[in-house]
């Protein structure tokens, strides 16, 4: 046996894999070896179930999907019998009959390794337990003489594998991560990994996905923590790389002498990076030619249009006006204004005939019934109709543009401005929208195809809200003014507070539990809505798994302490077993 390697040069992945494309991420796996192998790489670490894509969802129960990634896994290993790197790559693993969620280790020429995920996720986006069967308690893996621990993602947010990997001799962490965007996630997970660090006194790598799958984002940001806790590595945010890193063994272990140490974006600039790169990959992973949306002259418009060109470029962003007699000429003026500062195609299409033909089809059925919401929806439908006309006709995927403060409340029409197939804002409430729009004219993410300066007029993000649909409609009309509205749903939503502590932070009670109401009834809404980017703690969709038919209403009360006279006979934490 050779004597054990001092000195390794491991290659950081960072790169995107699509979800089921089994051999276009074999292709990219490759890639990324050839290009290690070009910086004297002697292994490179690949992201959680990379071969598969993340998350594979019900799709890696399929025997054909598992065989298919087993068959490209065993493609990749003889292809490492060239002399280049070792390869750990992320796959679903059958073993014994069980399905696991799994990292090989693939050198000379074979598999020489695998181990499996031990503490499955099942909450938020995550639904692991579902589909996989935990593993073992994972020892490390002998690599070049040097005993490499691999936990996998969840792995690491407790201390029990790791510790596993301490006792049976491990010298290093590798962690092969596909861990989504959140505001502030980055972060939280380097906190969590220098719990382990300090825990076990190894040095840790943390390497993440990077790009969008449907409503979730891996933004990257793949780091590496020396043992005394020093950030070693620092890769980029929201592109991908393949970084080189070297490490050294020295009296007191590994430690990390050379890798990237870049910048990464914080706060609004992730959002909105976040919400671009979404957009990109869903758009070029479905193989849309392009986008269409309504320009309003609204803020959440102006927005998308915004974010569409930076993703993708303005020659495949066509926007549309579609004016009714309810629409304002500031509006006509500033949706015309944003479309030239963005470089987009500009299309006006006035709905008057289809909305007037409706309005007669329905006209002798509604005879002596006042107008009311029911013809504001007939405008927005109309609206709908022409855009899904275009995105027939052109092959263009419609981007539908509504905010997370109109989907909490259901301030949108199922049919009409729902309509859609990707909304990189369903995520934002209506103030962040503002603080982004403000934000995209002063700056723009690395990498963005959109102009550079004003790319959204001032005056869009210094009116006042109006959906348009009735003469001097404005949003406050229906809803508390939006400052009071997303603070109040911040609590319901991201924080399940009680209405009684919302309201003793100064809230009205009558404004919570009106809003309270909305959210619930809205829930059949959305569930029709389009997927959009997840970038804070509970979006709509995986994240908050709610009925539609519910009549839970909070009462308003004080928190209630259980009675303790009702209170099951048992020692506390245990239950006892009734039978019949």
């Amino acid at each position: 046996m050779s004597a054990p390697a001092h000195r390794l040069v491991i290659a950081l992945a960072q790169i995107p894999f699509v979800v089921g494309d089994i051999a276009g991420n074999a292709d990219r796996l490759r890639r990324a070896r050839a290009e290690a192998a070009g910086f004297g790489a002697d292994i490179v670490m690949t992201p959680e179930l990379c071969l598969a894509g993340y998350p594979p969802e019900d799709l890696v129960l399929k025997p054909a999907f598992q065989e298919a990634c087993r068959t490209a896994c065993e493609a990749l290993a003889r292809e490492t019998g060239d002399g280049g790197p070792a390869m750990l790559v992320g796959l679903p693993w059958v073993e014994k009959g069980l399905l696991h969620n799994a990292m090989a280790l693939l050198d000379g020429g074979r598999i020489e390794a695998v181990r499996f995920k031990v503490d499955l996720p099942n909450y938020g986006v995550f639904d692991e337990k579902r589909v996989f069967a935990p593993g073992p308690s994972p020892g490390p893996i002998v690599f070049r003489g040097v005993r490499i621990g691999v936990p996998i993602c969840e792995d690491i947010w407790g201390p029990d594998p790791v510790e596993c990997i301490l006792e049976t001799g491990g010298e290093i962490l590798l962690v092969g991560n596909a861990s989504p965007y959140e505001r502030d996630k980055l972060a939280i997970r380097q906190n969590v990994a220098v719990d382990r660090v300090v825990e076990s006194g190894l040095p840790l790598i943390y390497l993440n996905m990077v790009g969008g799958q449907d409503e979730v984002v891996f933004e990257g940001a793949s780091f590496a923590l020396n043992a005394d806790r020093s950030l070693a590595v620092q890769c980029p945010a929201f592109r991908p790389v393949v970084a080189r890193t070297v490490w050294e063994r020295g009296a007191n272990g590994w430690a990390c002498v050379e890798g990237p140490r870049e910048v990464v974006e914080e706060g609004d600039e992730a959002d909105y990076a976040a919400c671009v790169l979404g957009l990109r990959d869903y758009v070029e992973n479905n193989r849309f030619p392009g986008v269409v949306l309504g320009l309003s002259g609204g803020v959440d418009s102006a927005l998308c249009a915004a974010m569409a060109v930076d993703a993708l470029g303005a020659a495949r962003v066509h926007a549309v006006m579609l004016p009714y007699r309810f629409t304002s000429s500031e509006s006509l003026s500033d949706a015309a204004a944003c479309a030239t500062a963005l470089g987009v195609r500009y299309d006006i299409v006035p709905i008057a005939e289809p909305v007037e033909g409706v309005e007669h089809a329905l006209e002798r059925m509604f005879a002596g019934k006042p107008r009311d919401v029911t013809e504001e929806n007939i405008q927005s439908r109309a609206r709908g109709l022409v855009l899904m006309a275009i995105s027939n006709k052109s092959g263009a995927m419609v981007v539908t543009t509504g905010n997370k403060s109109e989907m909490s409340v259901g301030y949108a029409t199922l049919y009409g401005d729902m309509n859609g197939g990707f909304n990189p804002i369903k995520d934002l409430y209506k103030m962040e929208v503002f603080r982004l729009g403000a934000l995209r004219n002063r700056w723009k993410p690395v990498g963005a195809l959109g102009p550079d300066g004003e790319a959204i007029p001032e005056n869009i993000l210094t009116k006042a809200p109006s959906a348009e649909l009735r003469e001097n409609q404005k949003d406050e009309d229906s809803l508390p003014p939006y400052p009071v509205l997303d603070a109040i749903l911040h609590g319901l939503v991201e924080k399940e507070m009680r209405v009684a502590d919302i309201v003793a932070q100064g809230f009205d009670p009558e404004t919570v539990r009106r809003v309270e109401k909305l959210l619930y009834l809205a829930e059949y809404k959305r569930r029709q809505s389009a997927p959009g980017v997840k970038v804070g703690p509970k979006n709509f969709g995986r994240d908050r798994r709610y009925p539609i038919v519910n009549r839970f209403r909070d009462p308003g009360l004080p928190a209630q302490e259980p009675d303790p006279a009702l209170a099951p006979r048992g020692a506390a934490g245990t239950s006892e077993r009734f039978e019949d």
